[in-house]
């Protein structure tokens, strides 16, 4: 029962400074779950939001139409639902306000035969952190290089 990592979303990590990962389950259509074990899909533009009822909700997640597909192929931007009990939702939605965070989706990957969803509560960088961010990777790289001595 191994984890298969569909698609992650760098992006996110270098536009949020990210704190509390959740996993969640996300609710999908037969010919979505195919098209997702072809590894098709695209979650850098993607959001998360919580509605007044207490869903969870996902935005802009592209899952392509399956290409073998008949008239009930699923529509490929439509928003989708995620599965999270209800003390994850209030502890999400009270961090989320409290702390002015953003819920963004990281990852997608399959967990045994379920589609999962990895989320988590990140902080918007300004575009100093990021130049920061920047500099310290290259430190990095060129230590691991051994470029610097």
């Amino acid at each position: 029962m191994g984890i298969k990592v569909i698609a992650k979303n760098k992006r996110a990590h270098f536009d949020y400074q990210l704190e509390d990962k959740l996993e969640a389950g996300i609710v999908l259509v037969g010919t979505e779950v195919k098209s997702l074990r072809n590894g098709k899909v695209s979650i850098a533009e993607s959001h998360i939001t919580i509605d007044g009822n207490g869903e969870v909700w996902a935005f802009n997640i592209k899952i392509p139409q399956y290409e073998f597909g008949n008239i009930n192929n699923h529509v490929e931007d439509r928003k989708r639902k995620l599965l999270l009990n209800a003390k994850e939702i209030t502890k999400l939605f009270h961090k989320m306000k409290a702390q002015n965070l953003t819920i963004v989706p990281t990852m997608i990957y399959f967990k045994g035969s379920n589609v999962k969803l990895e989320i988590a509560l990140g902080r918007g960088k300004k575009l100093h952190d990021k130049r920061a961010d920047e500099q310290k990777k290259t430190v990095q790289r060129k230590l691991q290089k051994g470029i610097y001595e």
